[in-house]
Parts: structure tokens; sequence; C-alpha cells
């Protein structure tokens, strides 16, 4: 990856030292200021508690502006990626760089296709978890032992055919997370057919059962396909973060993907949107909004507005935007009446126009309407961690692979030791 440095520095003066540090600009204009030489040169290093100012790594994937409320994937806005309905030619987008011709896309979806059924020896795994294990955890750890049945995904074979093993990981994680549900539940698990695409195989697995023959209908399948795309990637986020920790280590591609999954899994990233339907379920049965609103504001008080604010956007999240749109649109289609999504409209409403979260620039962020699609199409509330997860398996696989091509050196943070001195036993 070519970088162009400008001829721009900034100066720093520590006492009598004096030190020139080359600023480098982004294509949209962003600054850094290269440290990397700090330490050799000052004696001194920076700390950065949770990376809150800190470029860990160039990219080419993802760019967000969050004053903005820009979102876009190769350079493509997300309004406008939304708009092809395709999940997996924005999946090929992350990972190669490129939307795919006709013909690329017909070969990306037979690979999808070929490669979608688990390994059958890998199904007396799933027997060994206890009834109710949570889905989530059970998927990070088939996903790590896929190394043991396909094991040429080291550096050299993945640099001759990574389109095989890109396939075969977005397709086969979607057959797992669909075996783990109906495991979960005692079902018998349903074979991926090839007749059907991407998502609607997915809702297939999920749903058929021999007594209750699933339809695929146009209006989920479509939506599914939305939220995947707006989930694909999100930059720098503490999921890829780790795919890209654990990466540089040259750890295999399986394994690096279940560290990212297992970040994921944690309330505070990937199980928000969990948390957003406990809490309207919670503020249901209530009925009084402005209570939780100023619970929201009472420092004292654990109860958080779920759904609300981001890390990056300052302004209202774009994705959030899309899929508030969408759940209004496919509920009027369905003719749905969910008592949660009314509450989700007060809530947003009194928040909007409460100076407390104004002036937080405290707006809804995605997870604050993906749940209510989830739970309206049928979606159980401990597999929306996994949807997540299986939409972001692009982001991951693009990102590793944009890390392993450039060479990377092992990743080691430096620390600030506070501690104690040196004393005697």
């Amino acid at each position: 990856m070519n970088v162009e440095r400008k001829t721009e520095e900034a100066i720093l003066k520590i006492g009598d030292c004096e030190i020139k540090l080359p600023i480098i600009t982004g294509t949209e204009g962003e600054k850094a200021i290269d440290i990397a030489n700090l330490r050799k040169a000052t004696g001194y290093v920076t700390i950065d508690p949770s990376f809150m100012n800190t470029a860990a790594c160039y990219s080419q994937i993802t760019y967000i502006d969050g004053e903005r409320g820009v979102l876009r994937y190769r350079g493509i806005p997300i309004e406008d990626l939304v708009k092809l309905g395709s999940f997996t030619k924005v999946a090929y987008l992350l990972v190669n760089g490129h939307l795919p011709t006709p013909e690329q896309s017909r070969k990306f979806s037979h690979l999808l296709n070929i490669n979608s059924l688990l390994h059958e020896d890998m199904r007396h795994f799933f027997d060994q978890f206890p009834r109710g294990a949570h889905p989530m955890h059970i998927l990070s750890t088939m996903i790590n032992a896929l190394a043991a049945f396909y094991p040429n995904v080291d550096l050299m074979s993945l640099s001759e055919d990574i389109d095989a093993s890109t396939a075969r990981l977005i397709s086969i994680v979607r057959t797992m997370a669909a075996v783990a549900y109906k495991k979960s539940i005692g079902e018998p698990i349903v074979y991926p057919r090839c007749d059907l695409k991407y998502c609607g195989n997915f809702l297939n697995m999920m749903f058929d059962s021999p007594v209750r023959p699933y339809t695929v209908r146009p209006e989920i399948e479509r939506i599914l396909n939305v939220l995947f795309i707006l989930h694909a990637d999100h930059e720098q986020n503490c999921s890829t973060t780790a795919v890209r920790t654990i990466g540089s280590a040259q750890v295999n591609l399986y394994a690096t993907i279940s560290a990212g999954m297992s970040a994921l899994s944690g309330p505070l990233h990937g199980g928000a949107n969990q948390e957003v339907i406990t809490m309207l379920q919670q503020i249901a049965n209530d009925g009084n909004i402005s209570k939780f609103l100023q619970r929201a504001k009472d420092k004292n008080d654990p109860f958080r507005l779920m759904g609300f604010g981001h890390r990056v956007y300052k302004t209202y999240d774009p994705r959030a935007r899309i899929i508030k749109h969408e759940c209004e649109e496919l509920f009027t289609q369905l003719n749905i009446e969910d008592p949660l999504l009314q509450v989700a409209r007060e809530v947003e409403q009194a928040a909007l126009t409460d100076e407390y979260f104004i002036e937080r620039n405290l707006y809804p962020n995605i997870d604050f309407y993906s749940g209510l699609v989830y739970h309206a199409i049928g979606i159980p509330e401990n597999m929306f961690t996994v949807m997540f997860a299986l939409a972001r398996l692009p982001g991951w696989i693009a990102h590793w692979k944009e890390m392993i091509g450039t060479h990377t050196r092992i990743v080691r943070p430096r620390q600030l030791y506070i501690g104690n001195a040196k004393s005697e036993l």
C-alpha cells in the first residue's frame, strides 16, 4: 500500500529537545501525525487509553466521517450500496476492492453454493454443547475448529486462492449459525439449497421444518440483505481491531475470525441491539418514557438509553436513518403491529427534543432499530449478535487480507507502568 507523505511537519518540543514529526494526509483530507520514531528520538511514548485518538493502521476499505454522518465502503456511499440489494456483491466489494462483474458475481455465487455444506464430522461437535448454550459462543468455537478440517489457511495458500477461502468462510459460517440455532431448540438441521440465494438460504435453514414448511418472503429476504450490508464493515471498531491484532501474529484465518467474533459478543459492541429490545420492553411495561429519560441523565443510575450515541458518529448514524425507513416500510408491507415500534418512535422523539441528549450528540445508532427488524422477521433475541457476526464477516476478512498484504509487524503496544517501584524482598 503506497502512502504519500506530505512535506508538512509537526514540531514537538520536550525541554531542549526538538523533533520534527511527519504529517500524513489521507484521501479525504484527514491528517495524522506519524509518531513511529518518537521513542527512538526522545525516549517518550504517547498514551491514549482505548485508542480514542490513535490511527493504528492505514486502510483503503471503509471511510467514516462521524461529524457529517458519512459511511462509504471502498469509496461508495452506504446509501448507494443498499440500493444494490445484494449482500454478496457488497461482500465481494469489501474483500476484493471493486464490485463484481456479472461473470465474477456468478463465479462467487457458485463458490458460496459449493462451500455451504458443513463437514459431516463437524455435526457431532454441536451435540457436545449443553442445551441452552448461547449460539454466539457455539459459533465462535466452531469457527476456530474449522482449521482442523480445512487446514490450508496459511498465508501462502491464501495468496493463491483467497476467493475460495473467503467464500468458504462466508458461506459455511452461515450454515453453522443455522445449525447452532436448530440444535438450541431441539429441531433437525436443514441443509442449504442450491436454488436459494445467500440470505434466502439462511432464512430457510433457520425456519424450515418437516412439520412447518417455510416459504421465503421477498420482503424479508430483501431487508435481511439490507441489514447485512449496513453491518458489513465499520472501520476500526473493537472486533476489527481484534482481527488485525490477532492476525498480525500470522494466526490462521479461522482462529483470527473467531477472535473477532468473541470481541463482537460483548453487550457494548454486537450485543447492543439485543439490549435495545430488552430496554424497549421495560419501557413499554412501565409506560412512562419521561421517567426513563431522567434515569438516563442521572450519573448515579446504572440505566442507560441503549441504541443512542456512538463512539464515532456525532450526528445521526447514517445506517440508522436507512434501517429506520426500512423498518417502517417492512411493518407496513407485512401488516405488523408491534407496540415496541411505537415505543421506539416516542423514545426517539423525546430524546431528540431534549437538550441533554442534543448537547451530547446522542442520536439513534443502527442498534436502535435493527433489533426491531430482527424481532419482526422471527429471529430470536439470542441470535441477534450472530446475525451481526454473519454480516461483519466480509469486513473482517477484508481487513485481515489488507493487513497481511502490508507485511504488518506483530502488534505490540507500549504501556505506562504505574505500579510499585523497585523494592527489596
